[in-house]
């Protein structure tokens, strides 16, 4: 545990990184079997408790959470508080108070326990407590004040901010194998449903996903890639409009160049003979 003397450092306290984010304490209580802590009026700082192991129980006014191994915690500034460890399965715990500016970037008053699900966040969440004990056991300078300020604001930034690794990594998987499903079955007529049923995915929960990752609904995702493959044979090959309709799946040639002009700017007929061809589709062809 280590208390920092802030009041002797008050011209280091107004510089403008430091202020940004400074700590007042910081510790680590390893299996803290018996630890109770309450404050009925809070404290001027924000607390910050990241749980290693174990569990215990925090009371913000009244509300009660449960935090558990690698969960992180905030309880905000002057809110009546208290916890305090599992009797069976005590916690260790990595804490800090901390204020500053910046303090209003993150969703500090939030009051939900926040899960660190792979072993490289929690890595990494050690790794930055360990750099804030190592700096802390050397000199009180002005340098290493902003350099702890940086580290606080990553802290907090990888509680936060940083995308959970393994719901961005499924997620990503999901929209991949979406796209080569869809490359593979450009030919065909593949509607929102028939996607969703293939994938085992919502209809809502797809297109919240493609939005997120490629900016465009599944389905104008799909034309897109559809208008790609007519753009490359229309250039590569000798086919006629009414070939390359029907190789896309389109049983109707106008239908399909009313479609393609309006992708890409032009008639499948202009484009097939243009030297320059413009494109409007976001992703060209």
């Amino acid at each position: 545990m280590i208390v920092l003397p802030t009041e002797s450092f008050q011209a280091y306290m107004e510089h403008p990184q430091v202020k940004r984010m400074y700590l007042t304490d910081i510790g680590f209580f390893p299996c803290a079997k018996h630890h109770f802590r309450e404050r009925r009026e809070g404290i001027e700082e924000y607390i910050f408790i990241y749980c290693t192991e174990g569990k215990g129980t925090i009371l913000v006014e009244g509300q009660e959470y449960t935090l558990r191994e690698n969960q992180a915690f905030c309880i905000p500034r002057l809110k009546k508080h208290l916890y305090y460890a599992c009797r069976e399965d005590p916690w260790s715990i990595l804490w800090v108070h901390f204020n500053g500016e910046d303090t209003c970037l993150f969703p500090l008053d939030q009051q939900k326990p926040v899960t660190f699900s792979s072993e490289n966040a929690a890595n990494r969440m050690h790794f930055l407590f360990d750099l804030l004990f190592r700096v802390l056991d050397g000199s009180y300078t002005l340098g290493n004040f902003i350099y702890i300020s940086q580290v606080l604001s990553l802290i907090l930034g990888e509680t936060y901010h940083r995308e959970k690794e393994n719901t961005t990594l499924e997620q990503n998987k999901q929209v991949t194998n979406v796209i080569r499903y869809m490359s593979r079955h450009l030919e065909e007529n593949l509607k929102l449903e028939d996607i969703a049923e293939e994938f085992e995915l919502s209809k809502s929960y797809l297109n919240a996903i493609f939005q997120k990752y490629t900016q465009h609904p599944p389905m104008d995702f799909f034309l897109n890639l559809k208008m790609k493959r007519a753009c490359r044979l229309l250039r590569a090959t000798d086919s006629y409009v009414y070939e390359v309709a029907r190789q896309l799946g389109y049983s109707d040639q106008y239908y399909f160049s009313r479609i393609f002009k309006k992708v890409v700017g032009m008639s499948p007929k202009e484009y097939k003979h243009s030297d320059n061809p413009p494109f409007r589709s976001t992703d060209g062809c």
